[in-house]
């Protein structure tokens, strides 16, 4: 193999043209210059395609010896390793910043979601640009790069459509195509996309059989095909990371029905089963021991009779959903293949960011957004078999229930968000690669975790790791190259120490022991056991003879403990994870958060057009009255359409005009709708249409009064019962003149919604009326920016 020409650890590499003679005339025989070649990386450096499924865990897939049957993981697995110690970090923007950083995701500013993120270092959800992405390296090193799907990194105060697009994967991320979304979730049926950083509707309806897994497939197929055809010198870095199987469970009926009555037993017997299959299979060890169910958990025996169906049929969807999700990844794998370069990519699966979620309440959810606004209890279990037949559809935006999720991660404890055990952080993940590892259906047992995939990626392609990028000095990562498993299966460890931390829930590993503790119990919006940090009973785990941390060895050994112990405190100094944050509602509440806003003040204008809007992006309506204004022009055949909508059919409100009378809906969570509408007709011509809404106050998520009025005049008011405290939803905007997605208004479907005059401007104010219920146009201005 002939010597690589680049010095490549400081990037961009610096061009440096050789000497020689320089001639006065072309045509002079002695000129000569080098062919300008293009820059690539070192000869065999193998394509990259990282596949990242979503809230997967352990004991899901049928490959790990799970029920949900993914022939395309089984097929990978066959032609390369599985690896059964991998580890994630308990959740899914931190595990996927420490995926593209080949750091610790407190060292990229990732202690949690970007939704939840503080002032401190480790939480704060700003990379440091010491710490430069892994498609960054390799783009500057010649390689092409894409992603497609979900993108949790951008801190929320970024994530409107003004940028800045730093963080974004097309903006500086290193990916030179994107398409997706960006956010912790996204409805599968009408999702809020991006092509690079540009909004784009989904190229089809859900009634025309859109799904986005498929979408995001198809592109990803289309790129990979593009780029063969006219780079095929050039290797690839692919990431494909759909919002499947996160929340919502979207899937078309027919994948869910091939499971029916699969679940009936319930999950103790599905905890059961999957363990002997895994046993059959040899994916864990024949001493492992099926880990307890813990109090929090409720026996399959004592849920109620009458929910059990629903509790079967919600599993029945997921399962439906996995599969769903492995057949597209099967759709890339065979788009390798036809273009004959599977052999020389080196394929990472990994089933799941994170252990199974546990984010759905022991009844589970039709629309999840009722447990994150506290309101769970609103979804009564004979609520939830009234839209049993629902769940999956486009109508629904479910979730299943714990208990299925502490079934999906047998045999170990708990679930997603519990960063202590291995239940929250181990996933089955396969490395393919068939011009790397000589060894097929092989299983690798050393330690591992979500940052050594970087650094594998880099020994893979013959690149260094750099140590300078775009001028600023890198420091080094944190994570270890797998490659020295690939064809050596006894090899010993090299990744023997790793802490772990989430909001609150701790551990260390560190030479085959570990030890844990669980702080917060992750389903639950205030936990009753929650106590201080320094209460916090500590485990102690043997890894050696004890694979699923089923036997407690704290009782008999305090003295390793203790050093366990320290060695964390040390492990999370160094990494930042220190202060430990456990608050909840605080976090979401950005002034006791301490990162920054992009709107400030108690008003916000709007303009017609406007969209896409984050939660973040709009001055917060939730728990305090609040009033719009509107100054339109309505044409001669009446007021129609949508003036502003927030939210979408599962959560928020709009007003809008109906047969030319001005309307406000509250929509709460899907399940209540409280509409009031003008008694009279808005005339044609210039007028300012204006709703108030009177909180009740008293707490959160109360009620409160609507008055409409045009151009001051009070004509109709009404009465919205209930509201929501926290969130709208986790994938819907705001939009000015039109609705985007699903819509929360009533009497429209997205696409015709669009207000049928003139918007002029929209005005959001919180807090303090207008007493004469009138803004002046001309001081509209004025009035904002004296309120910021």
């Amino acid at each position: 193999m002939a010597a690589d020409r680049h010095a490549r650890s400081m990037l961009p590499i610096p061009d440096r043209p050789a000497p020689g003679l320089t001639t006065y005339d072309a045509k002079d025989p002695d000129t000569a210059f080098p062919p300008i070649e293009p820059l690539l990386p070192p000869a065999g450096a193998p394509n990259i395609l990282i596949i990242l499924l979503d809230d997967v865990g352990f004991g899901a897939s049928s490959a790990f010896g799970g029920p949900c049957q993914t022939p395309t993981a089984e097929r990978l697995a066959a032609g390369g390793l599985r690896y059964n110690r991998f580890h994630t970090t308990a959740l899914c923007a931190p595990t996927r910043q420490a995926m593209l950083t080949g750091r610790n995701h407190h060292s990229v500013g990732m202690g949690s979601i970007t939704e939840t993120a503080t002032s401190a270092p480790g939480n704060s959800s700003l990379r440091p640009n010491t710490k430069a992405p892994l498609a960054t390296t390799l783009k500057l090193n010649g390689y092409s790069t894409a992603q497609f799907g979900k993108c949790h990194e951008v801190p929320v105060w970024q994530s409107s459509p003004m940028g800045p697009f730093d963080a974004w994967p097309s903006g500086g991320g290193g990916f030179e195509t994107f398409y997706g979304f960006i956010g912790g979730e996204n409805n599968q049926y009408e999702p809020a996309l991006y092509d690079g950083t540009t909004p784009v509707e989904p190229p089809a309806t859900a009634e025309e059989g859109y799904h986005l897994t498929e979408d995001l497939t198809d592109r990803a197929v289309s790129w990979m095909r593009q780029q063969k055809a006219l780079m095929p010198e050039r290797p690839f870095f692919v990431y494909y990371a759909p919002g499947a199987t996160h929340a919502p469970h979207h899937v078309p009926k027919e994948w869910a029905d091939k499971y029916a009555g699969q679940f009936d037993d319930g999950w103790d017997v599905q905890r059961e089963r999957i363990f002997a299959r895994q046993k059959e299979l040899g994916v864990i060890p024949p001493e492992a021991g099926l880990t307890k169910r813990h109090d929090e958990i409720t026996a399959w025996g004592d849920m109620p009779d009458e929910l059990k169906p629903v509790l079967a049929r919600q599993m029945e969807v997921y399962a439906g959903f996995l599969e769903h999700t492995d057949h597209q990844v099967g759709r890339l794998i065979d788009a390798l293949a036809d273009l004959e370069v599977l052999d020389d990519t080196l394929v990472y699966y990994i089933i799941g960011d994170n252990g199974a979620s546990a984010e759905g309440t022991m009844n589970g959810a039709f629309n999840e957004m009722a447990n994150f606004n506290g309101m769970a209890a609103l979804e009564t279990p004979e609520f939830m078999l009234s839209r049993m037949d629902e769940l999956g559809s486009p109508s629904s935006y479910n979730h299943y229930s714990v208990g299925w999720a502490w079934a999906m991660n047998t045999p170990l404890q708990w679930t997603k968000q519990v960063a202590s055990h291995w239940g929250g952080t181990r996933n089955g993940t396969i490395v393919h690669w068939p011009h790397g590892i000589q060894e097929k259906g092989g299983l690798r047992s050393q330690f591992s975790h979500v940052i050594d995939v970087a650094p594998t990626i880099l020994e893979a392609a013959g690149l260094p790791e750099p140590t300078m990028v775009n001028g600023v000095l890198q420091s080094p990562m944190e994570g270890t190259s797998m490659v020295y498993s690939f064809n050596e299966a006894a090899a010993p460890e090299r990744h023997d120490l790793q802490y772990f931390e989430m909001f609150g829930n701790r551990g260390i590993y560190h030479r085959g022991w570990s030890a844990v503790t669980k702080h917060k119990t992750p389903w639950m919006i205030v936990d009753p056991n929650m106590g201080p940090f320094d209460a916090d009973v500590w485990e102690l785990y043997d890894g050696s003879s004890d694979y699923s941390q089923a036997n407690d060895l704290a009782a008999d050994q305090p003295e390793r403990l203790a050093h366990l112990q320290r060695l964390w405190l040390i492990e999370a100094t160094k990494y930042n994870a220190l202060p430990m944050d456990d608050r909840s509602g605080e976090r979401l509440n950005a002034d006791l958060a301490g990162r920054p806003t992009l709107i400030h003040g108690s008003s916000q204008l709007l303009f017609a057009g406007m969209g896409r809007l984050s939660e973040n992006s709009v001055v917060s309506i939730k728990n305090k009255s609040f009033s719009v204004t509107a100054d339109v022009d309505v044409p001669a055949g009446g007021a129609e359409g949508v003036i502003i909508a927030q939210g979408g059919r599962f959560g928020g409100w709009s007003f809008y005009a109906k047969d030319g009378k001005a309307t406000f809906v509250y929509n709460l969570l899907g399940i209540q709708e409280f509409a009031v509408t003008a008694d009279v007709a808005v005339p044609a011509g210039h007028h300012q249409l204006r709703m108030e809404f009177a909180y009740d106050g008293g707490g959160l998520a109360k009620g409160g009064d609507v008055t409409l009025f045009h151009d001051g005049d009070a004509v109709g008011s009404g009465r919205v019962a209930a509201t929501q405290a926290m969130i709208f939803s986790a994938d819907e905007t705001t939009d000015v003149g039109y609705e985007s997605g699903t819509t929360v208004t009533p009497a429209y479907t997205s696409r015709t919604s669009r207000f049928t005059g003139k918007i002029h401007w929209v005005q959001l104010d919180v807090g303090a009326e207008d007493a004469d219920h009138f803004i002046d146009p001309e001081e509209r201005l004025r009035v904002a920016m004296a309120r910021q």
